[in-house]
């Protein structure tokens, strides 16, 4: 559906006269030189789409990639427009999950045409923003492309911050002395900065390809702003990384956690075993019953057997004490 359309000129909205699904009206509103129309759309059906293509000669590869969604993030070029794929990212912290949606930017010397598939990175607010800054809005389509990359790119940080937080619980949780099994939610953890990974990383060229300018229809002079997005996701790249690299140490020292707690638990129980076998032992050499065993004749030979099994038991018991195996 139709989100928002409108006609700008020099950083001002124009109020125009015309349907807001009339799109060849819409265009032929932006009639000056440095005018330009911006429709935003949601999770629009391929006709709704189709209309617009028509109306603003889209390519049709581009329309398709922008209705089926789910494509890598990527900037490509046809004919008079560019296709720019962005990845928006927000986290649920109940279930250590990041979810991703999708933008689709179309770019043209007089339009851009935002598509956006999922609930994050809502572009209304960059919109009503952008709209309080006539000096930036005044770059036309070159403005609009920056406050939706900036706008995701916030949405990394965001989403690393989070990350940070449940990376450093999972650190607290493997090094503590009470036992923890850790181990699934560090996996989790781990799946879901590969899929930080893969909205972010993709991204770095486009943003460093309109940060030096070398991008027709991006305005040169608009190149100073891309580079502080592009600042910023290089910024949430590198934390990427970092977090992972945390996650896979702070896995090795669970999985080595794990080996000394089990050889912490052996060393229990074979003490434990100890302190069975050797009274186990003296009550079978007296359970033999052999005839010229003279502790048969004692009167004080079954006392004493009780006492030997008590006696040792009770050195074995402070001999693993002493050496920590209990």
């Amino acid at each position: 559906m139709i989100v928002d359309s409108a006609v700008y000129r020099h950083g001002v909205r124009l109020p125009v006269d015309c349907h807001r699904q009339d799109y060849r009206a819409l265009r032929e509103a932006a009639s000056a030189e440095h005018d330009f129309v911006w429709v935003g759309l949601f999770e629009p059906s391929h006709d709704e789409l189709s209309d617009i293509a028509d109306a603003f000669d889209l390519h049709p590869l581009a329309v398709e990639d922008a209705v089926v969604a789910h494509q890598r993030p990527k900037l490509e070029r046809y004919d008079d427009s560019l296709f720019l794929v962005l990845k928006t990212l927000w986290y649920v912290d109940e279930d250590d999950a990041v979810e991703t949606g999708e933008i689709n930017v179309f770019i043209g010397r007089d339009f851009v045409i935002t598509v956006r598939h999922g609930r994050g990175s809502a572009l209304s607010d960059a919109r009503h923003d952008l709209e309080q800054k006539q000096t930036v809005l005044d770059h036309g389509p070159s403005a609009v492309v920056y406050a939706v990359c900036d706008a995701v790119v916030d949405g990394y940080t965001a989403v690393v911050a989070e990350l940070q937080v449940d990376v450093d619980e999972v650190e607290e949780s493997v090094f503590s002395e009470e036992r923890t099994n850790d181990g699934n939610r560090i996996y989790v953890l781990k799946r879901e900065i590969s899929e930080v990974r893969r909205a972010v990383l993709p991204l770095r060229e486009p943003m460093r390809r309109f940060a030096t300018g070398s991008v027709d229809l991006i305005e040169a002079e608009a190149a100073p702003f891309f580079r502080d997005v592009s600042d910023h996701l290089a910024q949430a790249a590198d934390e990427v990384d970092t977090l992972d690299g945390l996650l896979s140490t702070a896995f090795d020292a669970h999985v080595a956690q794990i080996a000394v707690q089990q050889n912490d638990d052996m060393r229990k129980i074979s003490a434990g075993a100890a302190l069975v076998v050797v009274p186990t032992l003296i009550a079978g050499v007296y359970g033999m019953n052999f005839t010229h065993m003279p502790e048969l004749d004692w009167t004080f030979g079954y006392p004493f057997a009780l006492l030997l099994m008590v006696a040792t038991a009770a050195g074995l018991w402070v001999l693993f004490k002493r050496s920590g195996w209990f």
